[in-house]
């Protein structure tokens, strides 16, 4: 079997290749494929991808290639991993809207903005080449925005899914915590990528959240930068990406004051270039675990194995909502528990969404649908809109005063915004 991984001279990708050689018996590829336009980092993270995998006596062959076409061909599944603008763009991202008041992050708020824009045109033209070559093969994306990038995938006809690993992040968590096997956790995760909530933590069929929240209510509280009574009021733990909403003036001040995360994600993969061009390493190094993407190999294996094997098992991914929140259009991608099989994802019922979650994810909701539009027909009154619908935002001046700096930081990436 055939895996291609666009993206691949990314370095989170040796973080995939450590999932693949561990978990053989779950999904047996035979080939590798990574596809990047970056030739330097592509040959160093294909050496030590092959290295790995012949350390681990895996079989798999890695094939490393800049053509989408070559790399795709005969691919039963296409992991989508790209970042458009590379590290650069993300510095941009996180710290142009502090300029205006606003949180700074690459998937959240205006930053969130920008790199859809930049992104969606990009990934919708490597789909199309992918489609060319291998038509039934799945799109598994990782691409943030992974709720609008889906959206514009599912909207092109393209048998995508979306995936993130904030999900599988709490389930490893809470079991560690159980002392289980995470397979016997169950979350009642709800929302879009990027806004959830575990509104339940069910063990082997039984809600065991109010006795977690209990024991452990100031250490989740401190991990996501929150006060133990608001979790305490909600009676679910959300997503860490809920801070930039519930302290959004207190994550501006730190952010003014401190580095950015781009700037330290910058540092990370150029000691971890190093480090995969050393013949010696022939592990997944320590410090990639400081990168982020924790658990996103396990996830990836787990939802291609049950895509091409049919298993019909249950798994948080980003798909329509098909009147799964009845206060979203159907058009809209959720991000929810969903049955996973050959013919793709099926959203699994939801218990009524409180209007305490439900507001918040109906608004964030719409301002997605304004961002695709912004991302697939350009024009600096689409980009506007966006910003003034994101709750973040939501100020006429700022969003106008952000709009402009916006385009013109990615007018390098938006031909459509040079003489707007």
């Amino acid at each position: 079997m055939k895996l291609a991984v666009v993206g691949g001279g990314s370095t989170y990708t040796p973080e995939l290749i450590d999932g693949i050689a561990r978990l053989r018996e779950e999904l047996p590829v035979s080939e590798i494929a990574l596809i990047d336009p970056d030739a330097k980092r592509l040959e160093l993270v294909a050496g030590i991808s092959r290295r790995m995998l012949a350390h681990a006596g895996h079989p798999a062959r890695v094939l490393a290639t800049s053509s989408v076409a070559e790399g795709a061909e005969g691919a039963r599944a296409v992991l989508f991993q790209l970042r458009v603008g590379g590290q650069a763009a993300r510095e941009v991202d996180e710290t142009l809207p502090l300029r205006c008041g606003c949180v700074g992050q690459e998937t959240t708020g205006a930053g969130g903005l920008a790199k859809a824009l930049r992104t969606v045109p990009v990934v919708l033209e490597i789909a199309s080449a992918v489609r060319s070559v291998a038509p039934h093969a799945w799109i598994v994306d990782f691409t943030n925005p992974v709720g609008i990038v889906t959206r514009a995938l599912l909207d092109a006809g393209h048998r995508a899914i979306g995936l993130c690993n904030v999900a599988i992040g709490f389930q490893r968590r809470f079991a560690a915590w159980l002392d289980v096997d995470p397979g016997r956790v169950a979350l009642g995760h709800v929302g879009l990528n990027h806004l959830t909530w575990e509104r339940s933590v069910c063990l082997d069929g039984e809600d065991v959240l109010p006795a977690l929240l209990a024991a452990h209510g100031q250490e989740i509280a401190d991990s996501l930068g929150l006060r133990p009574g608001l979790l305490r009021r909600l009676g679910a733990v959300p997503s860490y990406y809920l801070r930039y909403f519930y302290a959004h003036d207190a994550v501006v001040r730190e952010q003014r004051s401190q580095p950015s995360r781009a700037a330290q994600v910058a540092a990370m993969e150029a000691r971890l270039l190093e480090l995969y061009a050393d013949p010696a390493v022939v592990t997944k190094p320590e410090l990639l675990s400081r990168r982020g993407g924790a658990f996103y190999s396990e996830a990836a294996v787990a939802l291609v194995a049950s895509l091409l094997g049919d298993r019909g098992d249950a798994q948080i991914v980003n798909v329509r909502n098909a009147g799964t929140l009845p206060f979203l259009p159907d058009e809209a991608v959720i991000e929810v528990p969903a049955a996973v099989g050959a013919g793709g994802a099926v959203p699994l019922p939801v218990p009524t969404v409180e209007p305490l979650f439900a507001g918040l994810i109906a608004h964030v909701s719409a301002y997605e649908s304004l961002a695709l539009e912004a991302a697939l027909h350009g024009g600096a009154d689409r980009v506007r809109d966006a910003l003034l619908a994101h709750p973040l935002i939501g100020q006429d001046e700022t969003a106008q005063e952000l709009a402009e700096l916006l385009l013109r930081a990615n007018h390098a990436h938006l031909p459509w915004a040079v003489g707007r």
